[in-house]
């Protein structure tokens, strides 16, 4: 069991166990004072719940973030003069800046989300926190080194104070968008969710996509298909959205590729490597259905057995043909869904021996272990740095800032996402509109599910590997 998957289980857990001594005072209530009274305060509690209690966040807000970065990356002679970011020494514009600092939320900050405001210049940010917040938490102020320059940048709290002494870092990366660019995607959707905005950016793009996202069919039986049919068209709709859906930002066709393998089945091909591992829920056992869109054959396409070695062997084709100089894919730390951890793993793999080897690996995190909101805040807005507890691991981040048009683009191009694209359940949705009325969050205005709030922001950040 992944530790994702542990925290989810002790957070249900609590949840129950906490449910049950509820319902003992409520009876309690129910019997000494009032029979309508626990109505009332059961109806009170479970919208309180849904408002401001329903995040899933596995540490405690008050924890400081906990990052070690490269000495030579921090910037000496940084100071915060009532709210003013001072800096003596000239910033590169192109760095990946962040820069850190004490948020404490005051007591409205436990029912609306802390935000710190970067204000100055032409384009102010504003980067929310955790309810509660109370620790050492860490800016993106990438693409702001001119405004910095200027002496033009503040920070200010909303239901938050900011405090302490700033340490900023900055880093000087390449420029990845004028290389041969790579992205391996676990799904269709994680490229565009993760670097839309880079690949649509690159010189050579291309899309490598592991699986067919198949299962978790439910939208499509309603539709009156059998569970494994309705897979299977789950599948194929994702397989054309990886090699489709990229076009729109100028990726040719022939460097589109869907492996077609089945979703949450790499952690198994993985255990076994020769032995075909088939589909959870669309009764298949060879992946060539979801390939029919590649331009070109794969050495899998021999015989369609979706086993690792096969995988490798696709992947090492790919490498050889495409030469990747910057190859874009899951964090092995921060990102814990199986399938990303196991893409990783299988590119590592490929690469090992290969005559051909990238100048760059950035890793991205589409999902966490500690906290299935962040990003945290409104779509547009920056990307503040991740939770992170484990400091033994140097990081290395890598921040693009994306454009108001190029932000735009990205959102439609999640729209085209077949995924993406059912209404929440009505349990989410009223949930939200909780969140909205008594807690103040926004709605993103380029559509309901989670991820266009998520992923549609000011940058996209990575981590050099």
């Amino acid at each position: 069991m992944s530790r994702k998957q542990q925290l989810l289980k002790r957070h249900r857990r609590n949840k129950r166990v906490g449910v049950l001594i509820g319902l003992a005072l409520l009876v309690v209530i129910g019997v000494w004072v009032a029979w309508w009274l626990p109505l009332v305060l059961g109806a009170l509690a479970w919208v309180a719940h849904e408002a401001w209690f329903a995040d899933h966040l596995f540490y405690a807000p008050g924890e400081d973030y906990r990052y070690r970065f490269a000495a030579d990356a921090e910037v000496a002679g940084v100071r915060l003069d009532a709210g003013l970011l001072r800096v003596d020494q000239p910033l590169d514009s192109a760095a990946t800046l962040v820069l850190a600092v004490r948020v404490k939320s005051t007591w409205l900050g436990r029912f609306f989300d802390p935000v710190v405001a970067i204000l100055g210049g032409e384009s102010p940010d504003r980067q929310a926190f955790e309810r509660g917040v109370s620790g050492v938490r860490y800016l993106n102020l990438s693409g702001l080194a001119s405004v910095i320059a200027a002496g033009e940048l503040r920070v200010r709290g909303r239901f938050c104070a900011v405090q302490g002494v700033p340490r900023l870092w900055a880093w000087d990366n390449p420029d990845y968008a004028a290389q041969r660019v790579m992205v391996i995607a676990p799904h269709a959707d994680d490229a565009e969710l993760a670097a839309f905005g880079l690949y649509s950016q690159a010189h050579t793009p291309w899309i490598v996509t592991l699986t067919a996202g198949e299962i978790e069919a439910e939208h499509y039986q309603h539709m009156g298909l059998a569970p494994a049919e309705a897979a299977r068209l789950k599948g194929r709709l994702r397989a054309w959205d990886s090699i489709a859906v990229p076009r729109w930002a100028g990726v040719p066709e022939a460097q589109c590729v869907q492996l077609g393998y089945f979703c949450l089945q790499l952690p198994a091909m993985r255990a076994t490597p020769d032995q075909p591992v088939a589909s959870r829920e669309a009764e298949l056992g060879d992946v060539r259905l979801f390939r029919q869109f590649n331009a070109f054959p794969l050495p899998a396409d021999r015989d369609g057995s979706p086993t690792w070695n096969n995988l490798l062997a696709d992947l090492r084709q790919l490498l050889l043909t495409a030469r990747p100089e910057v190859i874009v894919l899951p964090h092995p730390v921060l990102d814990p869904h199986p399938d990303h951890i196991c893409a990783q793993q299988a590119v590592m793999e490929a690469l090992a021996g290969l005559e051909w080897q990238p100048t760059s690996v950035l890793g991205y995190a589409n999902h966490l272990h500690d906290n299935d909101r962040w990003p945290m805040g409104d779509s547009g807005t920056g990307i503040a740095l991740p939770p992170q507890f484990d400091d033994t691991l140097e990081l290395h981040p890598c921040s693009l800032p994306l454009s108001l048009a190029q932000q735009r683009d990205k959102a439609m191009a999640l729209g085209m996402m077949h995924d993406l694209q059912p209404a929440a359940p009505l349990k989410r949705r009223v949930r939200r509109w909780l969140q909205r009325i008594l807690a103040g969050r926004s709605r993103s205005p380029y559509g309901e599910n989670e991820f266009f709030r998520k992923a549609v922001r000011r940058h996209e950040l990575f981590w050099r590997l």
